[in-house]
């Protein structure tokens, strides 16, 4: 071990900076694993996470850790944002809104599940239609345990040098050791791809094994969550990596009322018939519900009123519609 991470370690103590703390330790079980001392290493990193607060107060950080970047620094392969949803700003179903309200529990209760030799759930898996909530749910979850967010960018991730989509992912993964995130892999089947895919080159075959290598040592104090449109294209031996795997379905109409409710409840609205607009957007995901409300309200703002009328629905409507989704 050397000195200098030492001296790094007792320096953060002192002054209770605990994202230096964090590095320090982390080199040092870092050098351990590369002299092959996997069993201590392993425990340090228990140790280190199982210590960890399961919350941060995003506000007491001025300066969060710069995001892992490429090989050669050009680009960030995460992006961090400070979480502006939380859970009462969905509409989705009983039986998600009751796992992520369990996930919520529980990661405040993480040291006590080590301390019983039980697993945590922190790979999580999303699937479902375009639209339909699930980024919304990921940065609920991460606002309602008042950690950062991070969006693991998948285009810069995937890598057209060989062997570098792999080492990029290695990347991802530390940075969510540094302290505790909500990590979003979003539109996951573009790494998860079924091994049996005759598309499929050989590298992205190898990037899936080594992704549930990766997937299945992580004991860090993130919580890992992948979405996915086409749960279809995933290779078989994902689902079973994942602690908990929710269903995010299309909405109904009471649903896409309740959606379009909650969008208009700071502008004035009176004598709207919101059933009609629902009603309208009957096979729509929940995006279309946003946005025909959020249209609705800039053409409001842009005319210098205060009230959104049936007009301005009526042709935000129109354009709702027309576009794909």
């Amino acid at each position: 071990m050397a000195g200098r991470q030492l001296k790094e370690l007792f320096r953060a103590f002192r002054t209770n900076d605990e994202l230096a703390f964090r590095r320090a330790a982390l080199e040092i079980i870092e050098e351990e694993q590369g002299k092959h001392h996997t069993a201590l290493a392993r425990d340090l990193r228990s140790l280190l996470a199982a210590g960890s607060d399961s919350s941060v107060d995003i506000g007491a950080f001025t300066v969060l850790p710069e995001p892992p970047t490429d090989r050669e620094g050009d680009w960030p392969l995460a992006q961090v944002r400070r979480p502006e949803y939380c859970l009462s700003d969905l509409v989705i179903s009983p039986a998600v809104s009751s796992v992520l309200e369990g996930l919520i529990a529980e990661i405040g209760r993480w040291p006590d599940l080590d301390r019983h030799g039980l697993p945590r759930r922190q790979r999580i898996l999303f699937q479902g239609p375009p639209g339909c909530g699930k980024t919304s749910a990921a940065e609920a979850l991460a606002s309602e345990l008042g950690r950062p967010f991070v969006v693991v960018s998948l285009d810069a991730v995937v890598s057209s040098y060989l062997g570098e989509t792999a080492s990029n992912l290695r990347r991802v993964l530390d940075y969510a050791d540094k302290m505790p995130f909500v990590v979003l892999f979003d539109e996951f089947d573009a790494l998860g791809r079924s091994r049996d895919d005759p598309a499929e080159h050989g590298e992205m075959k190898r990037l899936v094994t080594t992704f549930l290598q990766m997937a299945d040592k992580y004991c860090g104090p993130s919580t890992l969550i992948a979405a996915t449109n086409h749960p279809g294209l995933l290779d078989p031996a994902l689902w079973r990596r994942f602690d908990e795997v929710l269903t995010f379905a299309m909405p109904s109409v009471h649903e896409l009322r309740r959606v379009l409710r909650l969008r208009l409840r700071s502008t004035s609205h009176s004598g709207v018939n919101i059933e009609r607009y629902a009603s309208a957007l009957k096979g729509y995901p929940h995006a279309a519900a946003e946005k025909l409300a959020i249209d609705a309200r800039r053409s409001a703002v842009i005319d210098g009123r205060s009230a959104v009328t049936e007009a301005d629905l009526d042709e935000a409507l129109a354009h709702v519609t027309a576009r794909p989704w």
